[in-house]
């Protein structure tokens, strides 16, 4: 069985030479990028099945990078910080992130969100899915298969999260999914996290489905409830 690779863009040697170690330990393959510039140019380059990425990185900083990669690639990315500002975070999710980690973290916990993302990727990507691949509604077009979603013809991206929050609602319309619930189907029930998230993940997804996001056309606010998939 190949082994999942994964890049890890970490200015300090030490912690990142720990993070592989424990990594390596838990039977992935991992390379490691100590700027920002060789990071972003490695994972346009090669194929990983995940990022570890700091923020805080010489020549240009995490945020530039996974914003740059999300309109590039649709792997899970981890994002790792000394800081534990909430905006930081807020900013990270938003910008595509599927999570973040504050300095300083055991190596367990870090090993752990590995595994939990890069198993709930390859399920959501399975491409032997019994179910119908396609969704249709409203002109908005979802392919499971391959993952795309257009709009009125128009072919958008969306993070892996994205993607997986818009599938979960079209999946099942007219059927009203608290917060909790979609953080739980979408990120683990054992997920360690802000339901925060799934806010600024419906936000970014009517920014790009939707042609105006104060009257959407598919994803409806049920206030005091959640969200619902309009039909």
């Amino acid at each position: 069985m190949k082994l999942k690779r994964i890049l890890i863009i970490e200015d300090d040697l030490s912690i990142a030479e720990l993070e592989k170690d424990y990594l390596e330990m838990s039977g992935y393959s991992v390379e490691i990028s100590l700027t920002g510039i060789e990071g972003l140019n490695l994972a346009r380059k090669n194929e990983y099945d995940l990022i570890i990425l700091d923020i805080m990185l010489p020549e240009i900083d995490g945020f530039h990078i996974c914003k740059s990669l999300r309109s590039e690639i649709d792997i899970p990315i981890l994002m790792v910080s000394a800081k534990g500002e909430g905006i930081d975070k807020i900013r990270g999710l938003g910008i595509g992130a599927d999570d973040y980690i504050t300095k300083p973290f055991s190596p367990s916990e870090l090993v752990a969100r590995v595994k939990a993302h890069i198993e709930r990727y390859d399920r959501l990507t399975n491409k032997n899915s019994s179910s119908a691949d396609t969704i249709e509604v409203n002109g908005l077009f979802i392919d499971k298969f391959s993952r795309r979603v257009t709009v009125d013809n128009e072919e958008l991206h969306l993070s892996t999260k994205e993607f997986d929050i818009l599938l979960l609602l079209a999946s099942n319309p007219d059927r009203v999914f608290s917060k909790n619930e979609i953080f739980e189907r979408i990120w683990g029930v054992d997920s360690l996290g802000d339901i925060s998230t799934v806010t600024v993940h419906i936000r970014k997804i009517r920014e790009k489905v939707e042609s105006d996001s104060s009257n959407p056309r598919y994803i409806e606010t049920i206030w005091g409830v959640g969200y619902r998939f309009k039909i």
